[in-house]
């Protein structure tokens, strides 16, 4: 099962230092989004982090940056995907990128032809955003019949949790309280993590 961290959306201290940590910690795919951020500011803290890691990076905003830094993986907003017509995603297919997107409602997952994965939750109470609750019954399980994405989890994602993900059919979980509520312990918080995704 993979993890995903996504990055917390406000500037944090030494963010940058502590990325390449969770990089060199074994992290594999690490979501850099920064919604009130230009794209000066992307372009700065992608400066910071290893390049060596570039690839492992997936780009949520501002994607023409993506082609400066070795980035092949994109990611869209259910709100931008839904405003991106099917040329666009086609053509980014085309010249190698990686897709993938967020979605709220179960049954779209049938509808995006052009990613390679795609968040759904929240799964659980989210860690970073009271309020965020889910709406999915204890024994949910997802039917992967007919849905060609792997879908990853989001929203309430600790290491107390990972197995419940297993079982309820997820092809991973996506991370971002769980890091970044506490940033210090952020590479120790991650190992937990890794504890918890390791195949049966």
């Amino acid at each position: 099962m993979q993890l995903i961290v996504i990055s917390n959306p406000d500037a944090i201290a030494n963010e940058a230092r502590i990325i390449n940590q969770l990089f060199e910690a074994g992290l594999t795919r690490f979501h850099l989004r920064k919604p009130a951020y230009d794209a000066g500011q992307i372009v700065h803290l992608l400066n910071q982090i290893d390049e060596q890691y570039h690839y492992r990076i997936v780009l949520h905003q501002h994607h023409a940056v993506a082609q400066d830094f070795n980035i092949e993986r994109l990611h869209y907003t259910e709100q931008h995907r839904q405003n991106t017509d099917a040329e666009q995603l086609t053509l980014q297919n085309y010249c190698g990128y990686i897709l993938s997107t967020s979605v709220h409602n179960l049954a779209a997952l049938q509808q995006l032809k052009w990613f390679d994965n795609v968040f759904f939750g929240p799964v659980f109470n989210s860690i970073s955003k009271p309020g965020y609750e889910t709406t999915l019954p204890a024994d949910f399980a997802l039917d992967k019949k007919d849905i060609a994405v792997k879908v990853i989890a989001l929203g309430g994602v600790e290491a107390a949790n990972l197995c419940q993900i297993k079982a309820m059919n997820f092809d991973g979980a996506a991370v971002l309280g769980s890091i970044w509520n506490n940033p210090e312990l952020a590479v120790a918080n991650l190992k937990n993590l890794q504890k918890g995704c390791l195949p049966d």
